[in-house]
């Protein structure tokens, strides 16, 4: 995957890419700007941002924000 100009590998297990590109796809973004979004905003790791990013979204619709 390249993020702004670098090449990187990210490693997530599979449930949270799942909801990543389930998120992605209903903000109609595509996973590599999302991404890079992520990775621009985050101060400890990429996989770790993205964990957390996928979790705020599933609380945000179980509790209907």
């Amino acid at each position: 995957m390249t993020i702004s100009g670098h090449r990187t590998s990210i490693s997530l297990e599979s449930g949270f890419w799942a909801q990543f590109r389930r998120i992605a796809e209903t903000e109609e973004i595509s996973l590599n700007e999302l991404i890079r979004q992520l990775d621009e905003a985050r101060t400890g790791s990429l996989s770790g941002a993205m964990r957390v990013y996928v979790l705020e979204q599933l609380e945000k619709e179980i509790s209907g924000d």
